[in-house]
Parts: structure tokens; sequence; C-alpha cells
């Protein structure tokens, strides 16, 4: 690779295509993208806006209304507060006696380890910032799914539709509703005849459907040390996070005391929960 043909631009779109394929938590169905702003540096703020509800009146004809109100809004901010590095370089000899050429998968598995730690800190963002009331499970007693009879209330597929009750009780939208599983409960679900399994490619991590959620499966399930290991299975509407990155730099140079190629690269991002009671946790634990 000569620097000289090096085009920041479109190297940079590559790694963030790389990036929205590999995400689970981080894509959209999952969480939002209603920000303004433009991310330039670590520490910047993007802007959250949310609107207030309108006053409902009683209507009575031949009657005038009352003036139009002037809608409240309000504005949270979100800190772009992570920012990830990479910075390798490849030798001349090896690029002579390598083929195919080396940098275009060490670009790959770059973009992958951005996205592989962003996902995880998307994730466990969520677990911190769900609501409570929506929550199913403790550390001291998680729940531990099993493939009891239908009627069973540990039934893999019924604390799913626990889980979509408590989202039913905070008028949380019924439409493109999520759960992430690990691949544990995954088998479990699969096993179970109401489970609906689906190819949508909308989605990456997809598996199907249960108990009005997309089902998706990621091991990037937050978890809590054990015994047993406590997973932190986040459910919830996409309406419940807002998260905010860019690959802000991609950079190509010649390392001046080596004979090669080199290239290093910024991501930056930051997310919260701006919407607690669209979001819960199930702690759920593994059957010995």
């Amino acid at each position: 690779m000569s620097v000289n043909n090096f085009i920041p631009q479109v190297w940079s779109a590559r790694v963030q295509v790389n990036l929205d394929k590999a995400l689970i938590y981080g894509q959209p169905g999952v969480i939002n993208r209603d920000y303004e702003g433009e991310i330039n540096e670590a520490g910047d703020t993007v802007h959250v806006n949310q609107i207030g509800d309108p006053t409902i009146f009683n209507y009575t004809k031949n009657t005038d209304m009352p003036v139009p109100e002037t809608l409240t809004d309000s504005r949270r901010s979100l800190i772009i507060d992570q920012a990830k590095g990479f910075n390798f370089q490849v030798d001349d000899v090896d690029k002579a006696q390598t083929r195919p050429d080396v940098m275009d998968p060490a670009m790959s598995r770059a973009a992958y380890k951005l996205s592989d730690i962003s996902d995880q800190y998307v994730g466990a963002t969520m677990a911190a910032g769900a609501a409570v009331a929506n929550s199913l499970g403790l550390d001291a007693t998680p729940i531990v799914p099993t493939l009891g009879t239908f009627d069973d209330e540990l039934n893999v597929y019924n604390v799913l539709v626990d889980a979509s009750v408590k989202l039913n009780q905070s008028n949380v939208p019924r439409d493109n509703r999520f759960v992430i599983v690990p691949p544990w409960f995954e088998g479990l679900l699969r096993k179970d005849q109401r489970f609906v399994p689906t190819d949508d490619v909308r989605l990456n991590g997809v598996i199907g459907r249960a108990a009005g959620f997309n089902v998706l499966v990621s091991n990037n399930v937050p978890t809590v040390a054990g015994p047993p290991i406590k997973y932190k299975i986040i459910y919830g509407h996409a309406m419940g996070m807002t998260f905010a990155d860019q690959i802000n730099k991609t950079e190509a140079y010649r390392p001046e005391r080596r004979f090669g190629d080199a290239v290093k690269g910024l991501h930056l991002y930051g997310g919260d929960v701006m919407e607690p009671l669209a979001l819960g946790v199930m702690t759920a634990a593994q059957s010995a």
C-alpha cells in the first residue's frame, strides 16, 4: 500500500460498514440515533430533544376551543466519553512475501474488535439504566429457565411472556420489541414449539420471534460472576437508549524507524438510557 494512494474517506467508510455488520446491541432496532450535533473529538456533547405531551380537552360544538398551546420541550445531553483506537503496521518484507495483501484483513479485524468493545459498552449501559420496575430476577435469586411444560412458570417461553407483561404495564409500544439472549438460552428456546424461527435480515443476530419479541442472540450479554454466572438478558424497545458513534479519524503513514506501512484509527462514541421504562432486564442463570 502506498501512502500517496491512501484515501481516508474510503477507508473510514469501510471500517464503519464493518462495525454495522458486527453490532448486536448498538444497531438500529435495539438503540436509536435520535440526536443532534457532530462528533469531532472525545468529550463532545450531542443533544437529544424530547417533546412534552399536548393537553387534551373536552370539545363542545359551537364553542371556541382553547387557544393553541405551545408545547414544552426538553433537551438532554449525551457525552461522547468513549474513545478507542488502533495503530498497526505491516512490514514491507511481509507485504512482499504475503499474498493476498494483509492490510485488508488487518483492517477488518480492527473493525471487528472496535465493534465488539462498543457492543459490550452498549449492553452494559442498557443493563444499568433499565427500569427496576421492568426487571425479573435478582443476582441473589436469578431465574433459571427450563424446558418444562407449557404451564410451568419457569418454562423458557413463559419467562419471556412475563417480560412482555412488564413492558405492557409500562406502556411500551408493542411493535418492534427485542430481547437479546445468550446462546444457551437460544438453545432452550428453539426446542419450544411456540418459538417462530425467522431469517429476517433487518436485524443482526435475529433468530426468530417469541412472546412478541424479536429474539436476538449474542455472546456479549452482560454477566455477573458466579457461581452461577448471572446473565443480564435485556429486553425492550429501541426508544430506550440513544447511541452516537463515529469513526473520527483513519490515517496511513510510514513509521519513521521502519520500512512498512501503518494505519491508525479512532472510534468515538457514547450512549445513555433516555427512557428507562422502555427497557427491562431478566437476571437469569443456566441450569446445571
